[in-house]
């Protein structure tokens, strides 16, 4: 799939992953939503997952904002440590219930779609945009952690059920 090019494609995109992605998990049972489908990954764990990165994100753009270079992906890490930095996202939100990721999950969604529904487009597509950013646009950071985690998210998850069936 392109990546967008426009904010208006890319709030649809994101909208249209993110239906797809509760379509999915509406559809599951209370095992499938805490049982391991990704791994040792539950439903649940891959939308706690998705919550962390959308922070995240949110965090580096409103360091951007206030005009420092917040540390990405996160302190301590670098893009290589994904794997470390994914587990620990894993752990800090593995005892956390459904009904509260649920919650946090759909809270975040909206918070992303607001902040990005308040930027202008240009702040969205011109590259080095922020110091943070490199050479990156701003865009390839909220669509990485929204449109294309969902779909990632969605992927895994009907994976995990093929498998146990």
């Amino acid at each position: 799939m392109p990546k967008p090019t426009s904010k208006t494609q890319m709030l649809a995109e994101i909208k249209k992953e993110h239906n797809a992605l509760n379509t999915l998990i509406q559809g599951l049972s209370p095992a499938q939503m805490t049982d391991p489908l990704v791994g040792d990954w539950s439903a649940k764990d891959v939308l706690a997952h998705l919550i962390e990165w959308a922070q995240m994100c949110l965090g580096w753009y409103a360091a951007g904002k206030r005009g420092e270079t917040p540390p990405v992906p996160a302190e301590g890490y670098n893009w290589r440590q994904l794997p470390e930095l994914n587990q620990k996202i894993y752990e800090k939100h593995r005892e956390r219930s459904v009904s509260d990721i649920l919650k946090e999950f759909e809270r975040v969604h909206q918070q992303m779609l607001t902040t990005l529904q308040d930027l202008p487009e240009t702040e969205l597509f011109t590259p080095k945009q922020y110091p943070w950013t490199r050479d990156n646009l701003l865009a390839s950071y909220f669509i990485s952690a929204t449109s294309s985690h969902y779909r990632w998210a969605r992927n895994e998850i009907r994976k995990g059920l093929k498998a146990l069936s």
